[in-house]
């Protein structure tokens, strides 16, 4: 086999696995999107949870909000096939919410499939969003979420991250708070709730379209290195064949 030809073979090989790999999920476990969000704004947040069972389905999923930095607004959006719940508890502290005194805030969420059909199937995941707000100034907000398949069992992330940055055995979503930009909503001057948490949904809109599209030109990209991979081992194999045809 010609040397050139092998280590051409041997490189593209190489860059379709990694760019394949790099483009596989990272984790199985519940996660947030985003991961991170500016102090002071109104946030769309993505809970997505992917199905861990070969046979069950995921027909609950629980998620707890922190309570030590209670969010004062806090929103759902309708998915098809579920029910949502939300449990509110009282606050040993009002919240300021542009000049009104929040008393009680959003402590649980629960969604609930129709049926075992409608729930998350095994080989899929499904995405929970809602909007959240205003945001600390600071600090990592922890959601302890708990998911319950058809078959009674349940995966409950819930670890808090570990000081020393390694992730823990069953790790809670969590969300980072970056600072403020300033200017407008996100440096948490705000002028009204409902306004911000539909500016935060249509943003979101607009990152899971481009994040979309980044994922498809990606996986091409990935796709094509391994086809050309491909052919150059063909043409590798042909060309050893050709030598031991020509030897007596």
């Amino acid at each position: 086999m010609n040397p050139m030809v092998r280590r051409a073979a041997t490189i593209l090989a190489a860059s379709a696995l990694g760019v394949l790999a790099f483009a596989a999920p990272a984790s199985a476990h519940v996660t947030i999107a985003p991961v991170e969000a500016e102090a002071g704004s109104y946030a769309r947040l993505d809970f997505r949870v992917p199905n861990e069972s070969d046979e069950a389905s995921t027909i609950e999923v629980e998620v707890n909000l922190p309570k030590e930095t209670p969010l004062a607004s806090v929103r759902t959006k309708k998915i098809d096939g579920w029910k949502v719940e939300t449990k509110t508890r009282k606050l040993d502290k009002p919240i300021d919410l542009h000049g009104r005194k929040v008393k009680e805030a959003i402590g649980t969420i629960i969604w609930t499939a129709d049926s075992d059909k409608t729930g998350i199937q095994p080989g899929e995941f499904g995405e929970f969003p809602i909007t959240a707000g205003p945001l600390p100034d600071k600090g990592t907000l922890v959601f302890k979420t708990i998911q319950t398949y058809s078959d009674k069992s349940k995966s409950e992330w819930i670890d808090e991250p570990n000081e020393d940055g390694s992730e823990p055995e069953e790790p809670a979503p969590t969300l980072k708070i970056t600072p403020a930009k300033g200017g407008g909503h996100h440096g948490g001057t705000t002028t009204g709730d409902d306004d911000d948490a539909d500016d935060a949904d249509d943003h979101a809109d607009d990152e899971d379209e481009a994040a979309g599209s980044g994922t498809t030109i990606l996986a091409a990209v990935g796709t094509g290195l391994a086809a050309i991979a491909l052919v150059v081992a063909v043409l590798a194999f042909l060309a050893r064949q050709r030598g031991s045809a020509a030897k007596p």
